[in-house]
């Protein structure tokens, strides 16, 4: 993943976007590779929570929409490693600066993600965060893909310790 983000024309009906999103997460090197990996389980994280919760959960209730979170983000899991990638893309709607997603938006992806990546490992399947600590190193451009890596390094009874990056996902 480099440091140049990927711009999707946002003036198209919403459909088309989200289909160009789908397009560019399906066909995406990084995507492909998981996707043939037979160690990998891919789950699109709208369809892993009931709809009658949609409207509860931050990512896909408040934060999706045109122009926010257009699509629900794909997670790739890798259960051997503890491990999994998660594919979204952000729109102008969550910016805290014009162009910029705001920090807060990206510290709920990476919380979000930290999370999906120990769950599976934990005795209940659940959790709350304890503890966050973000390194913000550039800013994340709206109107762009991210793709956020994790692993869960150390599980020890209902806490898990996990480690995380957000990158821009450029084709």
């Amino acid at each position: 993943m480099g440091d140049v983000a990927v711009e999707v024309d946002i003036d198209h009906k919403s459909d088309l976007l989200s289909s160009q999103i789908l397009h560019f997460i399906h066909n995406h090197p990084s995507a492909v590779s998981l996707r043939e990996d037979p160690a990998v389980s891919e789950v699109e994280l709208r369809l892993d929570i009931p709809d009658e919760e949609r409207h509860q959960n931050l990512m896909t209730g408040a934060l999706a929409g045109p122009k926010k979170l257009i699509m629900s983000p794909f997670l790739f899991r890798n259960a051997e490693e503890r491990s999994m990638v998660m594919f979204f893309y952000v729109g102008s709607g969550v910016c805290g600066h014009p162009g910029i997603v705001h920090g807060g938006v990206l510290a709920t992806i990476v919380d979000e993600g930290l999370a999906r990546c120990c769950f599976p490992h934990l005795p209940n399947k659940v959790g709350v965060t304890a503890n966050l600590n973000i390194d913000y190193r550039a800013p994340a451009m709206a109107n762009s893909y991210i793709a956020f890596r994790a692993a869960t390094t150390r599980v020890e009874g209902r806490k898990a310790w996990v480690e995380g990056e957000a990158r821009d996902a450029p084709g």
